[in-house]
C-alpha cells in the first residue's frame, strides 16, 4: 500500500500567529503549505470585483468554485495572484479579512472550496493552515494543532504589524474587530472554528515564533513525521 502523504494542520484564530508558523515549519521540512484563508480573501475580493453581493451564497459559491487563481513564488517570495493581477498585498488588509469572514459563514461556499484545499495534498507533506483544517478538510492527519492566544494578544501584533507597514490603526479598533470576528467564526453553523478533538492545543500568547516552531518540530518528531532537529 501507498503510504499516505503527511499533513500537519494549524487551526486557531486570527492573529494567533498559524500564518507565520506554519510557512516556517513548512520551510523547515521542505513540505507544500495551503494558506486556506487566502482563498476565503480571494474569493471576498473577487466578489466585490465583479459585484457580487457577499449575501448571494449562490453566486459566490460559483465564483469560488471557478476561482482563477495561483501562487507562484518568485526570488525566493510567494505571490497571489487573482484573474492575472498580483492581489498578495491587497487580500491582507482588516477590511478583507472581515469580507473573508463573512463569506467564510456561507455553507455553500465552503463546500466550494473543500476539493480545492484537499488538491494541496501533495508530497513529501503539507503544513495546513486555517480555521477548519483539522476539523473538516484533514481529518485523517496524523498531527493537528489548535494555534491560540488571548484576543489582547492578538490585537497587540496586529498593531505592530500594521506600524510596521508604516499603516495606522486604532488598537481599540483592532481588538472590537477580532472579538467581532471570533464570534462569528465560532458561531458559525458550518465549520465552527473549534479544536479537532485529537488536536494539541498551544497557547501562543507568552511564547516567542522560535518556541513555537520548536515545539511543532518536537511533536512532528514523536509522530516520526521529522525529524526534530
Amino acid at each position: 500500500m501507498t503510504k499516505p502523504i503527511p499533513v500537519l494542520t494549524i487551526d486557531g484564530p486570527g492573529g494567533a500567529g498559524k500564518g507565520t508558523i506554519s510557512s516556517l515549519v513548512a520551510e523547515r521540512l521542505g513540505w507544500h503549505l495551503l494558506d486556506s484563508g487566502a482563498l476565503y480573501r480571494l474569493t471576498a475580493t473577487a466578489a466585490v470585483k465583479h459585484g457580487i453581493a457577499l449575501d448571494d451564497e449562490a453566486a459566490v459559491a460559483a465564483l469560488a468554485e471557478s476561482l482563477d487563481v495561483a501562487f507562484p513564488i518568485e526570488n525566493g517570495k510567494p505571490r497571489t495572484l487573482l484573474e492575472g493581477d498580483d492581489v498578495s498585498q491587497a487580500i491582507r488588509t482588516e477590511q478583507t479579512g472581515e469580507l473573508a469572514s463573512q463569506v467564510a459563514a456561507l455553507p455553500a461556499v465552503r463546500a466550494a472550496l473543500l476539493q480545492r484545499q484537499r488538491d494541496f495534498q501533495k508530497a513529501p507533506g503539507l503544513v495546513a493552515d486555517g480555521r477548519d483544517m483539522g476539523t473538516v478538510v484533514f481529518v485523517d492527519a496524523p498531527l493537528k494543532i489548535f494555534l491560540t492566544a488571548s484576543a489582547e494578544e492578538r490585537a497587540r501584533r496586529r498593531h505592530l504589524q500594521l506600524q510596521e507597514a508604516g499603516m495606522n490603526a486604532s488598537l481599540s479598533s483592532l481588538l472590537k474587530e477580532i472579538q467581532a470576528r471570533d464570534a462569528r467564526d465560532t458561531q458559525r453553523s458550518v465549520a465552527p472554528l473549534k479544536p479537532a478533538d485529537d488536536a494539541i492545543t498551544l497557547d501562543t500568547t507568552r511564547l516567542s515564533i522560535p518556541e513555537v516552531v520548536e515545539r511543532l518540530a518536537e511533536l512532528l518528531a514523536q509522530k516520526g513525521l521529522a525529524s526534530g532537529t
